[in-house]
């Protein structure tokens, strides 16, 4: 049975509502962290803590020290959510404007100046792989990763569209110790800690 384009879109949305309402329904109940993408709902089975929570923190606080006042590096709720794409993410930290950011429910992508991400230790491939894939696809022009498994990084910039859709067509790894820039401002990445074996 062949489905028409607009069936086929109205099919996936409904598909998305369902998993955003049972992410919502059991978010406060399952230790982790829900999110949705292409493929699903992912669940990082363990809730974020230690190095990954402080190297948050450290982010978040060295750049408002750089950016304009107008400007956050935030590290709580809400998530980022874009209905057509079926994607709901929640970056560690997200730099946003002030105004963007007082929204009842999900923020924009569009209105989201960059997503930082700690990688996981129990799933990197989400910070890695899809999170990567996703971010471009709905908008987000800079997504820094920073890993504190290896104390190594990346910054993703200029989306630009390929035949499996948008994607970051510049890549710049950094080590911890290095200056980093994310966006238009720069920051240390001295003492950020790492994950113990």
């Amino acid at each position: 049975m062949a489905i028409a384009p607009d069936d086929a879109h109205r099919k996936s949305s409904s598909v998305y509502r369902a998993m955003r309402d049972l992410v919502e329904s059991i978010d406060d109940t399952v230790p982790g962290k829900f999110e949705i993408t292409k493929e699903g709902i992912v669940h990082d089975m363990m809730s974020p803590g230690g190095p990954h929570e402080v190297t948050a923190a450290h982010i978040s606080r060295r750049l408002e020290k750089v950016m304009p006042d107008d400007l956050l590096a935030h590290n709580g709720t809400p998530d980022v959510e874009h209905e057509p794409e079926g994607i709901k993410r929640h970056p560690d930290v997200t730099v946003i404007a002030w105004a963007d950011l007082n929204v009842e429910g999900p923020v924009d992508p569009h209105t989201v100046i960059a997503a930082i991400e700690i990688v996981s230790r129990s799933n990197p491939d989400n910070d890695w792989v899809t999170k990567m894939r996703d971010y471009p696809l709905i908008g987000i022009p800079v997504y820094a990763i920073f890993d504190p498994r290896t104390a190594t990084g990346a910054v993703l910039t200029d989306i630009h569209p390929t035949p499996d859709g948008p994607r970051y067509a510049t890549r710049k790894d950094f080590v911890y110790g290095e200056d980093v820039t994310i966006g238009d401002w720069t920051i240390s990445t001295d003492g950020l800690p790492r994950y113990k074996d």
